[in-house]
């Protein structure tokens, strides 16, 4: 009894970030095993330390509602693997984690009567166990049990994966748009039905993979292990490789202070001499003390929507903002590590049948209030904070849509990761068309787009209605990007040290638009940010870079002491200038999550790119239609 009090309540909301810090996911190894869970915060302490977890013995571990959000990092569940542990109790998981977990051989189950059964003694041995997980994974999932029974997906893809013919199917009911392009990508696999049911696994063909350093070393040493070194990948010329968590390693607080340079150093070779070995296509960010690169560069999923990513193809990337690109209709998700060792050497991703959310968008956004104002009002919604969205498709539509640039949408689509979905997307359009005809420089026939929209009886799991025209600016108090509320119903000042403005999230065109817009505002009116207030701005791509100088918008920054950096990831993941290295610190960001520890030990709240820019010349959380009144 005394054990089951100690035991509650169950914790929600478990991240990644949590299980396995951003500064020590260089490790891909056994060593990877002393670090789980060491990102765990409580009331100021780490209580659990290097190796703490491994030494204790623990075989089982149990939580409450969607344990595992967060990162598509499969780091986390093969630390815990490492450190021992074999199952995994939560009342909920997030998609990414669960599908990690499944492809390496940890059980992981919702079934609190299975516990009960355990603590009780009725079940003695774990091979006691694994009957009943497996035939209750099966249930929920044919194809994860029959992987998860063979030991994991690598040795299961070389058994039913090798020659996968397209899966011809024909469908009577009225289809998503998501539906359809699963239909046309969908693989016949030896073995295995499918009958287009949701929650029904599947295997897709990808038109695209991409991955970065964090995974390449990680995902070849999978493939090693497996498959010998003579392995080939499949249609390498459909695979891109990015250098973009690392650019910023001597100035990474969390990295620096670790001593994890001399690692991650090791893990940017890995990937160099993987992208050599296979004669793939490399996008690495320059340095600030290196001589501009003329090729395109900047955040994975920034890029691919920029360069790569067309409607109705289906792009998979080992980062959980892939959905990114689903804002040209196309359908984008997030996958592990094994997923896409898996895929690179088959061309065929694991993913199931969804279910999808209609976010229906009406009336048109104030002045001052920005997307992504509208992914913090969701966010902060009851059924999302209750994880309504897991696993689902948020298909964004309704009148409103077309008011949204691409920039816009893919906002929307990239936080979906935050809303738990599976992905986002928005149906092509006359914008779809423009973005790409004078961005891309493609010719575009919208003919070929007749069938890229959902049918209008098409059947939805939930339909969410925004008004646009009642939002106001938000923020998203530290702790989760669902701790948001409107800026203007906060009762207390807040005083920040840090403003930061970039991410894939907040690192567009349209984000400098609108750093650039408060910032001369501020000039015009002879304000600056106050001296202990630190102000970054981190382009996405290169190309954001290019347009932002072009504008002539870089002489404003300069003038109000703004640090530019180059297009990469930064702050956000601990990986660079802008992350906070003292627990009282407050930090103002654009970013997309403020889990506890992910941008350093300071708290974070979140906000858009105006708020954020009025918020640095304020020196405290202010819209930038509050600072504009107390100076006119």
């Amino acid at each position: 009894m005394q054990q089951q009090v100690q035991a509650l309540p169950l914790r929600d909301d478990v991240s990644t970030d949590e299980i396995t810090p951003v500064a020590i996911l260089s490790y891909y190894d056994a060593r990877l095993g002393d670090y789980a869970h060491t990102g765990l915060r409580c009331e100021g302490i780490n209580p659990i330390g290097v190796g703490t977890l491994r030494q204790s013995g623990v075989s089982i571990l149990v939580a409450g509602h969607r344990y595992g959000k967060g990162s598509s990092r499969e780091h986390s569940p093969t630390a815990e693997r490492l450190a021992g542990i074999r199952l995994v109790f939560a009342k909920s998981f997030e998609r990414i984690y669960r599908q990690n977990a499944d492809n390496i051989g940890l059980y992981t189950s919702c079934n609190f009567d299975l516990l009960q059964r355990i603590e009780a003694g009725e079940l003695t041995d774990f091979t006691q166990v694994i009957p009943i997980l497996l035939e209750e994974r099966a249930t929920e999932n044919a194809l994860a049990a029959h992987i998860l029974g063979a030991g994991g997906l690598l040795i299961w893809g070389q058994d039913h994966l090798r020659h996968c013919a397209p899966l011809a199917q024909t469908s009577t009911r009225s289809l998503t748009l998501c539906e359809k392009i699963l239909q046309h990508h969908a693989l016949a696999v030896p073995g295995m039905k499918s009958s287009g049911a949701v929650g029904e696994g599947i295997f897709v063909k990808a038109d695209w993979r991409f991955i970065h350093e964090y995974y390449t070393g990680m995902a070849d040493t999978l493939l090693h292990t497996h498959l010998g070194h003579s392995f080939t990948l499949k249609h390498a010329e459909q695979v891109v490789v990015f250098e973009d968590h690392s650019s910023y390693l001597d100035e990474s607080p969390a990295h620096v202070a670790n001593g994890l340079i001399p690692q991650m150093r090791a893990m940017q070779q890995a990937q160099r001499d993987f992208v050599a070995r296979h004669g793939l296509r490399l996008h690495r960010t320059p340095s600030e003390a290196e001589a501009p690169n003329q090729a395109i560069a900047g955040i994975s999923h920034a890029v691919m929507l920029e360069c790569y990513a067309l409607p109705g193809q289906v792009v998979v990337g080992t980062d959980s903002h892939t959905p990114h690109s689903g804002a040209l209709g196309c359908l984008a998700f997030g996958v592990g590590t094994t997923d896409m060792a898996n895929a690179l050497v088959t061309g065929a991703v694991r993913t199931t049948w969804p279910e999808s959310i209609k976010v229906n968008l009406s009336g048109t956004l104030p002045v001052g209030v920005s997307s992504k104002d509208l992914v913090l009002h969701l966010l902060a919604l009851p059924f999302i904070r209750a994880g309504g969205g897991i696993g689902k498709v948020f298909e964004f539509t309704g009148p409103a849509i077309a008011a949204l640039s691409i920039d816009a949408r893919a906002t929307l689509t990239n936080m979906c990761a935050e809303l738990g979905g599976l992905t986002g997307i928005v149906a092509p359009d006359d914008t779809t068309k423009r973005f790409l005809e004078e961005r891309r420089g493609i010719r575009i026939d919208t003919r070929d787009w007749a069938w890229m929209h959902s049918d209008p009886d098409a059947s939805y799991a939930h339909q969410l209605e925004v008004d646009l025209t009642q939002l106001t600016p938000m923020v998203a108090r530290p702790g989760d990007p669902g701790n948001g509320l409107p800026l203007a119903t906060l009762a207390d000042k807040v005083s920040i040290d840090i403003a930061y403005g970039g991410s894939c999230t907040a690192g567009k065109r349209d984000d400098f638009d609108a750093y650039h817009a408060v910032l001369a505002w501020g000039l015009a009116h002879g304000l600056r940010p106050p001296p202990r207030v630190a102000v970054y701005l981190q382009y996405g791509t290169t190309l954001v870079r290019d347009y932002a100088i072009a504008q002539g918008y870089d002489a404003t920054f300069r003038a109000l002491g703004v640090r530019m950096l180059q297009p990469s990831c930064g702050a956000c993941a601990n990986c660079g200038p802008g992350s906070s290295t003292q627990a009282q610190q407050v930090t103002v960001s654009a970013i997309n999550r403020n889990f506890p520890g992910r941008s350093g030990p300071g708290q974070v709240w979140l906000a858009s790119p105006e708020t954020v820019m009025a918020s640095a010349l304020a020196g405290e959380l202010c819209s930038f239609a509050q600072l504009q009144a107390r100076y006119t």
